[in-house]
């Protein structure tokens, strides 16, 4: 899989998945199909694919300056809990047969897509009742969040954020760059567990971080020209649509 047109491909999906990113899509539902299709396996994918997308984390903290202002004591306080999710779904993801593993990536990615088609309406929702901040909840969500991150990831940026708004931040613009970097630590501790422990197609993943990094500085002009719904939809239907052919060609 490392012919050059593979690692064009690759390229290709970093720039879409950046650019879905920024359009409040999930980035894993371009970027693992892509390395399944030349060829990664399941296991080993998902591992490459934490590795490289990596990358988007500080495109996020410079563009979030402005929110991110003041929020370092906050970030701060909250790093460890995520720190250790990261840990912990990393740990368990390692331990996890490659077959089972297999077994289990399409109900994540269904779960991925439902999460996406959805997130829409829970924001809707949100602004039309808000409510008192709940914050009992918090500290177990944000670990466990941390922890699916480590493991697979696709849909934990939507549900962070969901999470955010009700017990943290109403504001989305905020909401959304505390997000991105609570996450984005939460990659980067996996991303580490990976390299020393893992299995990362290297070639694959920087050809994927190439595209993503483009994609998450050009995305947003594109992406403001496409309804955004649409691109939802899509994307959905596509994570959906691979994860039913999964599970009925596992091997």
């Amino acid at each position: 899989m490392t012919s050059t047109a593979d690692l064009a491909l690759l390229v290709g999906a970093g720039v879409l998945a950046g650019t879905v990113g920024t359009a409040g899509g999930i980035t894993s539902l371009v970027s693992y199909p892509a390395l399944l299709a030349v060829g990664v396996p399941a296991l080993p994918a998902n591992v490459t694919n934490i590795v490289a997308l990596v990358v988007c984390g500080p495109g996020s903290a410079l563009a979030s300056r402005p929110e991110l202002a003041g929020k370092g004591p906050w970030l701060r306080h909250w790093a460890p809990v995520a720190v250790v999710g990261a840990l912990v779904g990393s740990g368990l993801l390692l331990a996890t047969p490659s077959a089972a593993f297999r077994r289990i990536v399409p109900f994540l990615l269904v779960f991925a897509a439902a999460s996406l088609l959805l997130q829409p309406r829970l924001s809707a929702r949100q602004a039309r009742h808000p409510v008192g901040r709940d914050r009992s909840w918090w500290p177990y969500g944000l670990f466990l969040l941390s922890a699916y991150n480590g493991y697979f990831g696709a849909g934990s940026g939507v549900m962070l954020l969901a999470l955010l708004l009700l017990s943290v931040d109403q504001h989305i613009a905020t909401a959304n760059a505390l997000k991105n970097m609570v996450l984005g630590l939460a990659t980067a501790v996996s991303a580490i567990v990976f390299v020393v422990l893992g299995d990362v197609y290297w070639a694959a993943a920087a050809a994927l971080a190439v595209g993503a990094f483009v994609g998450s500085m050009a995305g947003p002009p594109v992406a403001r020209r496409i309804p955004a719904n649409l691109l939802r939809a899509l994307v959905a239907l596509t994570g959906t649509g691979l994860a039913i052919r999964l599970w009925a060609v596992p091997g």
